[in-house]
């Protein structure tokens, strides 16, 4: 028994070291690339006709920033198209229709596309509006952001190289310092933009459209097969098919577009929800195909890692979970001494994955020290949200389909905005809180034991365990009754 467990645990934990180590391989890429720069040969001589595409269900409280924020783009009407993808199945599609007449008025080319069945969700939607799309290039915009006036001037004109087929922008928060749960999401992203986009691009390895604040030449969207909604992540698909097409991907750090991060902890639940099983989705349906293509091995595992990077949360749940037996092995059971000596190489992993955020920070922000200070909260919430995001990597591996489920917005822009009695606020709470909170007392009995046997190297990874389980379980329950 014990063996079979000492060799979970082992394996789990090399696992998690392989895709903590790979935070040194982009850091390695971050050096090796720092002096590249993509900027345009040339111009693109007439303006081209741009599509802008605004999918959106159910987003009564911030559909009209958008459109603003759309329509005051510095860019020719009359070489501008605005399509609002309107799924919705509330008052958001009286008021996306009179935004539409408002400034139709005004002269711009802004079209009401009303469905009423959401078939294939956000790619039925994209794909219905593109069949009818006017512009050559196509730009999208998710429901929670705010493009600036410049967007289509910075992103257009890398369109004169024929191979390109998308231009991504970086995500800037419009909210980042609401509360803890806001900061840490944006330190989160801040490292997957700054570090993962920016070094695959300059790299020249596979990047993916994120979903949003960013131009696809309609012609790419076409030639690779169109929007797909097998999977939950359309993006990472659609990214992956146009680029073993032949065609190239833009990434522009010093290009941003400001969104709002999800306030409360149940939406950021369904949004990890949503990607972590979107990107397992999309890693079982194109990694056979990435395997035969004629890119190099060293092309074919980046993607590898990138598609599967989400598998890690399984492990993160065996690992916590293990953490506890194997300090009573430790001191009950003999003859296991080399096993834990070795073990302890593992925590090469955590400093790999500190340096990582560390370099996205200094990067882009000057106070980057004091924004660090929150790492570990940012990993505590990470191992804290392991149920729901393992729970999605398992549906994701037998195949079991869910819908695709937005993440709500409430107009969260200062400290004084509230979103608690908005709608939209999910009060269900599931069987995924339980097990957070039970998970949480059963690190307090973990920290009890390691206090017995005197193991006080065990008990800061149980304390991140305990605060990580412990918050979410508990901001989840305090969410959904609006506290």
């Amino acid at each position: 028994m014990e063996d079979a467990l000492l060799i979970t645990y082992f394996g789990s934990l090399c696992v998690l070291f392989a895709f903590g180590l790979h935070g040194l391989v982009m850091i390695y890429y971050y050096h090796k690339t720092q002096k590249i720069d993509h900027k345009p040969s040339a111009s693109l001589g007439d303006v081209p006709v741009v599509t802008v595409q605004l999918p959106f269900y159910n987003e009564l409280y911030v559909v009209d920033r958008l459109v603003q924020a759309v329509c005051a783009m510095d860019y020719p009407k009359d070489k501008l198209e605005i399509q609002l993808l309107d799924d919705s199945t509330d008052e958001t599609v009286d008021l996306s229709r009179r935004l539409a007449a408002q400034y139709s008025a005004q002269g711009f080319d802004i079209k009401h596309i009303h469905r009423t069945n959401r078939q294939g969700y956000k790619a039925g939607a994209l794909k219905e509006g593109l069949a009818v799309a006017r512009g050559e290039y196509v730009a999208i915009f998710d429901a929670d952001f705010v493009p600036k006036p410049d967007f289509l001037k910075k992103t257009i004109p890398y369109f004169v190289d024929e191979k390109v087929g998308m231009v991504q922008t970086r995500w800037e928060h419009l909210n980042e310092e609401y509360s803890f749960l806001t900061r840490a999401q944006a330190l989160a992203l801040d490292g997957h933009f700054v570090i993962e986009q920016q070094i695959r691009h300059k790299a020249g390895f596979f990047i993916n459209f994120n979903g949003t604040a960013g131009v696809w030449r309609k012609s790419t969207i076409e030639d690779a097969g169109n929007w797909h909604s097998d999977t939950l992540a359309e993006d990472l698909d659609l990214s992956y098919r146009a680029q073993l097409r032949g065609w190239r991907f833009v990434f522009l750090n010093d290009v941003t577009s400001p969104a709002e991060l999800p306030a409360d902890i149940n939406s950021l639940k369904t949004q990890q929800f949503r990607w972590t099983k979107g990107a397992v989705e999309t890693a079982k349906k194109l990694l056979p195909s990435v395997w035969k293509s004629d890119l190099s091995i060293k092309h074919k595992l980046e993607c590898t890692v990138h598609l599967t990077s989400n598998i890690v949360f399984p492990f993160i749940m065996l690992v916590a979970f293990l953490n506890v037996p194997l300090v009573i092995i430790k001191n009950k059971v003999a003859g296991y001494d080399a096993f834990f000596s070795l073990m302890s190489i593992f925590v090469l992993a955590s400093i790999s994955t500190f340096l990582f955020y560390m370099y996205a920070q200094r990067a882009i922000h000057l106070d980057w020290r004091r924004r660090l200070l929150l790492f570990p909260v940012f990993m505590a919430g990470s191992m804290g949200l392991a149920v729901n995001n393992t729970r999605a990597v398992l549906e994701a591996l037998i195949g079991k389909k869910t819908e695709f489920k937005r993440t709500p917005k409430y107009r969260i822009e200062q400290g004084s905005d509230e979103w608690k009695k908005k709608k939209y606020v999910q009060k269900k709470v599931g069987w995924i809180v339980v097990i957070e909170i039970a998970l949480a007392a059963y690190f307090v009995f973990g920290i009890a034991t390691s206090i017995n046997y005197l193991e006080l190297a065990a008990i800061p990874f149980q304390l991140m365990f305990l605060f990580g389980f412990g918050t979410i379980g508990v901001m989840s329950l305090r969410h959904a009754l609006g506290r």
